[in-house]
């Protein structure tokens, strides 16, 4: 499981070390240079591995004021050590002080813009760091580049760290320090892949993490699997309230989505389609006893006061995923919905806060928060990426991501199914959100392709094989 930390606990941690900074100079009491030589250390060791072999090759620094262009600087020395050449744009005229000296004696040299059109082998990228503000580089240092492989020191300049909004450079490959921001999880397209160099911060010390990033491997181990002693009633007795005259399919979708993350039982108890037996033949149309329920997909325009009494009776019996229609301010106001997950898109959530879609996909990760703070709720926000917000923690749970095959309507329904089956089983509603988005994430990257949600959680069992074959 990969975890993100905000910048002000990654400044926390450091000034554990070094001291607070000086508001005026920038500069800790403590700071002997040893944190910036081990992360320039690692930032070269990571540049040698992808110039291998290094010796003769040419790289350009691009180098800003700060702490960031300190790394690249020191990290250029290091280069210069295994006869890679080397060359410093000052972003600002000026760089780190010890850093540029360091840089010069081992033999790199300064230029200008004009000085990076020359050809290089790789760009290191320390205009900015994890304090930058987010915006587009300068063209002319974009125009530099070209297509010339780009490794960032921290981030990506312009990439603002705290941000799940994509801006700035492109990198093919980011080098940070201490801990993974929240733009490495959020903008893996902006970042390429991250590698992590360990300096000595203890950033446990700061309070939870901001974002954790589970892994197939976390799936494996979490997975609620049946014993020998269990039988249908204790692996979950699933209600699914699902579809409408208008959105007949969306009973369907939910039910296959139950149905192959194996729930012990399902009764549909929408309105009555015996049709649905012919492909579903397991599930049953009687009512009975329920360890959770699903409502709203493809409820469409429900009457109202039905709608209120259907919620408020499953919500004070069993924990419920409510998703689509029923994801109503007037419907959920009122309601304990302490066990239960709502499962909004993007469009939904903004209904729920009353405020604009660009607002929650500027920032989906305090929106999701905002949401289940406001509704006592566990919060599944569906996307290409997905969050998963618990009322009153700061950690915000990301699911496995998987491929944009998923985009597509249905997908939000049988996904709402699989979450169901998971609740029954006894989990809580985050581990219910994480694990029934991250199979269907798994399954979409095992089997690419335009196949049709319903056809993909028919895949979800294979997944599910593989996954347990390696617990």
């Amino acid at each position: 499981m990969k975890t993100a930390w905000t910048v002000d606990q990654i400044r926390r941690a450091e000034a554990t070390i070094m001291g607070e900074p000086d508001p005026q100079t920038g500069v800790a009491p403590g700071d002997d240079g040893t944190l910036m030589r081990r992360a320039a250390a690692g930032l070269a060791a990571a540049v040698l591995r992808e110039l291998r072999p290094a010796s003769g090759r040419t790289v350009h620094l691009l180098v800003g004021p700060g702490n960031n262009g300190g790394d690249a600087l020191w990290a250029g020395a290091f280069l210069r050590r295994c006869n890679v050449r080397v060359r410093a744009h000052l972003l600002t005229g000026r760089g780190h002080e010890a850093g540029l000296a360091a840089l010069l004696r081992a033999g790199g040299t300064v230029t200008d813009v004009e000085g990076l059109h020359q050809p290089c082998d790789l760009v290191i990228d320390g205009l900015f760091g994890i304090g930058g503000r987010a915006g587009e580089p300068d063209r002319a240092i974009a125009e530099a580049i070209g297509d010339t492989p780009v490794v960032a020191v921290d981030v990506p300049s312009g990439l603002a760290s705290d941000s799940c909004a994509p801006s700035g450079l492109r990198a093919d490959l980011t080098v940070t320090f201490g801990g993974h921001k929240i733009a490495h999880l959020t903008q893996p397209d902006r970042c390429g892949p991250t590698e992590l160099v360990e300096i000595g911060l203890d950033l446990d010390a700061t309070g939870p993490p901001a974002l954790r990033q589970w892994e197939a491997a976390d799936v494996a181990a979490a997975w609620p699997v049946p014993t020998r002693h269990d039988h249908k009633y204790t692996r979950g007795v699933v209600g699914i309230d699902a579809g409408s005259a208008a959105y007949p399919g969306a009973a369907r979708l939910a039910l296959a989505g139950a149905l192959n993350t194996g729930a012990g039982m399902i009764r549909h108890l929408g309105d009555a389609d015996v049709s649905l037996l012919a492909e579903f033949p397991s599930v049953v149309l009687a009512e009975g006893r329920c360890q959770a329920f699903l409502a709203g997909s493809g409820w469409g325009d429900r009457d109202t006061r039905a709608a209120r009494a259907r919620l408020t009776e499953w919500t004070d019996t069993a924990p419920c995923v409510l998703d689509a229609d029923a994801l109503r301010p007037d419907l959920l106001d009122g309601l304990d919905l302490s066990d239960s997950l709502l499962t909004p898109h993007a469009g939904e959530l903004a209904r729920m806060l009353g405020v604009e879609r660009s607002e929650v996909e500027a920032e989906p990760m305090d929106a999701a928060r905002r949401a289940a703070d406001r509704f006592g709720a566990t919060i599944l926000l569906k996307g290409g990426l997905q969050y998963v917000a618990t009322p009153g923690e700061t950690t915000v749970q990301m699911p496995v991501p998987g491929p944009a095959w998923t985009a597509r309507a249905g997908s939000g329904d049988t996904l709402a199914g699989a979450c169901a089956a998971l609740l029954a089983t006894g989990v809580d509603a985050t581990l219910a959100a994480v694990l029934g988005a991250s199979l269907q994430a798994l399954t979409a990257a095992d089997h690419p392709g335009p196949r049709p949600p319903e056809r993909l959680a028919e895949r979800f069992p294979d997944t599910l094989a593989a996954l347990l074959a390696e617990r």
